[in-house]
């Protein structure tokens, strides 16, 4: 009995000794986190919540933004993706849920560049035009607010997409090779524009900070083995410049400071959860009768790979 006792320990020893080097030789290893995403069709539900925050610290008026896409791979990396949105909605506090008609089943190609602007300067190719005067199902206009955020959902998607693949130009998620690897990424110090159409004007710009990127383990999601990025913006800035008819030129300056984590498929290379944390403090000056409005904005957004729902 003692021998056997004796061997029944050994061997549990032997076991958990076998599983702890099974586990550092994972940790250890050397990852290629910088391939090409797989030719495989992608769909995506995106949730943007924005929550206005009371000088109190109680959080008041909130709208999610909920953005369905579809995605085709290009055959080569030089066609672009083709992405259909298959449709966007709107909620604001307990109110019903709208569509955007002129969206739904709207068809546009992502391609990889540079400076992550077409050749017309519009970030990520992302159509200024198509959000020109958009109504909702009610038949209302979207106000500027609504308007410039539903745009921004397209923006902040590929944003966080471009976040997981290899960049065409300085350091990016290519050059994560172990865990605990961290970078400063190609997008740090940018300045994006951010205007839209004719009300948002023209000078108007974000200005990023030292964007780093992590990485920071491994995951599960979707049955699939994934490689934990966390990234975060440094402190951020931007300047809003706006035409509204009434009350005139309004200008707002904040600052932004937002954080989140992706999970990348080690095998197919496609995003399959992405989060998003912001916090914005900004003051909007009204030109018009020299008043200013201070605001305090929480955004939070998620963004699920549901390529193998049905």
């Amino acid at each position: 009995m003692r021998l056997f006792l004796l061997l029944s320990s050994f061997l549990i020893l032997f076991s958990a000794q076998a599983q702890v080097k099974r586990v550092e030789d994972v940790m250890n290893a050397r990852y290629e986190l910088g391939r090409d995403h797989a030719k495989v069709p992608q769909s995506f539900i995106m949730q943007s919540k924005l929550m206005q925050i009371g000088p109190d610290g109680k959080k008041k008026d909130s709208t999610i933004y909920t953005l369905r896409l579809n995605c085709v791979p290009g055959k080569n990396v030089s066609d672009g993706d083709e992405y259909t949105c298959v449709r966007f909605t709107i909620r604001t506090n307990k109110g019903p849920e709208v569509s955007i008609p002129a969206l739904t089943n709207w068809k546009y190609t992502f391609k990889k560049s540079a400076n992550n602007k077409d050749e017309t300067g519009q970030v990520f190719g992302i159509d200024h035009a198509k959000f020109d005067n958009i109504t909702d199902s009610n038949g209302q206009k979207l106000m500027t607010e609504k308007l410039y955020h539903t745009y921004n959902a397209f923006i902040d998607f590929h944003a966080l997409l471009f976040f997981a693949e290899k960049t065409t130009q300085g350091k990016g998620v290519q050059d994560l090779h172990y865990i605990g690897d961290k970078i400063v990424h190609s997008s740090a110090f940018s300045e994006p524009p951010v205007n839209l159409g004719s009300q948002i004007k023209e000078g108007s710009v974000f200005r990023n900070g030292e964007i780093t990127l992590a990485f920071k383990g491994l995951g599960r999601i979707n049955n699939k083995s994934c490689a934990i990025l966390g990234y975060d913006s440094g402190e951020s800035s931007f300047t809003m410049n706006m035409y509204i008819m009434p009350p005139g030129d309004i200008i707002t300056n904040g600052s932004s400071h937002y954080w989140g984590d992706i999970y990348k498929d080690l095998q197919s290379g496609w995003l399959q959860l992405a989060s998003l944390n912001e916090i914005v403090v900004s003051e909007t000056e009204i030109k018009a009768n020299s008043s200013k409005v201070h605001s305090v904005v929480e955004r939070v957004i998620e963004i699920k790979n549901i390529s193998g729902s049905k």
